[in-house]
């Protein structure tokens, strides 16, 4: 099947590549950790060019076996590598965003193979406290294109910095963003409460359920730099073995993320009901989200697949780089 897309997902720790055929489907794919923050440094000849620029290595890394097999495929890629600390900058688009607007908006660099890359801009949002996302809203589009009925829906992108999405007729109106996942490093990692954890085989349901009631409960109003302590009372007498910490902590933090998301939505839609939701991301993860907003009262939950690489294929599409491909197959 001929080839007509190089799209990469360049983000912070990791760089994940594709090698997409007709309508998106993928070909190839791989997974390097070769995110901005760890670039490979030891220089090496490249294209006739000795190289030591971690972005060109990396790249070439990734990429090179498909350069070199499918000439004049195009390139593209979103994420932190067109931050300002990426390989070259892709200044943020304003909400509203859509797929129109961040297409036409794509920067340009040149490797050293003489390949164009065409990066994605990220999008911020301008209020009291500012919001930027860098990688969900490609992915945001690709589900807004795999679902082009959706309206009035809500999308879910947990992580280190879990963002949700409200769209409304193809764009991206307003979104809101929970530093959840790497609150919860943090404190597993560099707070008393690790010292007595242990890490379980297995996902412990009841301890994480019981985590989500705590901010559920009338005791989650004291928030989570209250309810955080428990998880170290409730071990020293006896309540919760080491083994369950962590996930009593993972609910605990994603239930008190959910009661405020549930109050901003309850707020902002003026008494509607709530919005269905879609999550994109890692699907155990996922799981765990689409537990927690069943005990929170989100009814309609689903998961979206291949997300990012739809949102890739569809911006590479409506900003014409496919065209040249297409004519030489």
């Amino acid at each position: 099947m001929q080839a007509q897309l190089i799209a990469l997902d360049w983000g912070t720790t990791s760089l994940r590549a594709y090698l997409l055929g007709p309508a998106g489907q993928v070909l190839k794919m791989r997974s390097l950790a070769c995110g901005i923050m760890q670039l490979p440094n030891t220089p090496r000849l490249i294209a006739d060019h000795w190289c030591a620029d971690g972005f060109e290595l990396a790249f070439d890394e990734a990429c090179a076996d498909w350069l070199q097999d499918n000439p004049g495929i195009a390139v593209i890629a979103c994420g932190m590598v067109g931050s300002a600390q990426g390989w070259h900058e892709a200044a943020y688009r304003e909400t509203p965003a859509s797929l129109g607007a961040l297409s036409t908006a794509l920067q340009t660099v040149r490797s050293v193979r003489g390949v164009e890359v065409h990066i994605v801009p990220g999008v911020i949002q301008h209020s009291t406290l500012p919001n930027v996302m860098r990688g969900e809203e490609t992915q945001v589009l690709g589900v807004l294109q795999t679902h082009p009925h959706l309206n009035d829906c809500l999308i879910g992108l947990p992580g280190s910095h879990s963002k949700w999405v409200q769209v409304q007729d193809g764009c991206l109106v307003h979104f809101d963003t929970f530093m959840t996942g790497e609150l919860y490093a943090a404190v597993c990692e560099h707070t008393i409460l690790g010292r007595t954890q242990q890490q379980a085989e297995q996902f412990d349901a009841a301890a994480f359920d019981r985590g989500v009631q705590v901010a559920l409960s009338p005791d989650g109003e004291r928030g989570p730099l209250s309810t955080l302590f428990s998880a170290r009372t409730l071990s020293l007498t006896g309540q919760l073995s080491p083994v369950q910490q962590p996930d009593y902590v993972s609910g605990l933090l994603i239930g008190h993320e959910l009661v405020a998301l549930g109050n901003v939505l309850r707020r902002r839609r003026g008494g509607q009901p709530l919005p269905a939701i879609i999550l994109i991301g890692n699907s155990q993860l996922c799981e765990r989200y689409r537990r927690a907003l069943g005990a929170c009262g989100f009814a309609d939950v689903s998961l979206a697949e291949q997300a990012t690489e739809q949102g890739l294929w569809h911006l590479a599409q409506a900003a014409g780089l496919l065209q040249h491909t297409h004519l030489e197959a």
